[in-house]
């Protein structure tokens, strides 16, 4: 008996960060033209639409550690695409958008909005309302918090 026979399902973690560079292959193909990766295009929108956002904030609201985040926003600020500043007193430490990273966007969202409906295209509605709510669903409970389980279509009852 092999130790993979006593496995009772596929490893949710496995599966789920398959998912996550397969569609991040999608994003990054159709923003490559902009000089920009998803992930780099999630910090600067996360950034313009908080105006100024503390950078534990933004790394809580992008669901990374600072170590992470600090390691994505360095290109961008040596793009000239975010500058950072100190906060009045302490260590915290604010981000925004600098002129050229508001442009950047908008030039770079006319093909995020390609990327997007490709996906939805290909997931169909009721998919792609199951991928939000999944999701949602694996954030909570990365968060802790406790979640309740969502019915499956074709699953169950």
């Amino acid at each position: 008996m092999y130790m993979h026979d006593a496995i009772p399902s596929p490893c949710a973690c496995t599966a789920l960060r398959k998912a996550s560079r397969a569609i991040t292959r999608v994003y990054d193909a159709g923003l490559a033209a902009h000089g920009l990766t998803t992930c780099q295009f999630a910090l600067l929108r996360h950034i313009a639409r908080a105006g100024e956002i503390a950078l534990s904030r933004l790394a809580d609201a992008l669901v990374m550690d600072r170590t992470t985040l600090y390691r994505v926003l360095r290109p961008a600020e040596a793009a000239g695409w975010v500058v950072t500043c100190a906060a009045g007193t302490g260590r915290m430490r604010l981000a925004r958008l600098t002129p050229q990273g508001r442009a950047l966007i908008a030039r770079a969202e006319p093909d995020w909005i390609a990327c997007q409906a490709t996906v939805r295209a290909q997931l169909g509605e009721s998919g792609w309302a199951a991928l939000h709510g999944a999701a949602l669903a694996v954030q909570a409970l990365g968060a802790g918090a406790t979640i309740a389980a969502a019915p499956v279509a074709g699953v169950g009852a």
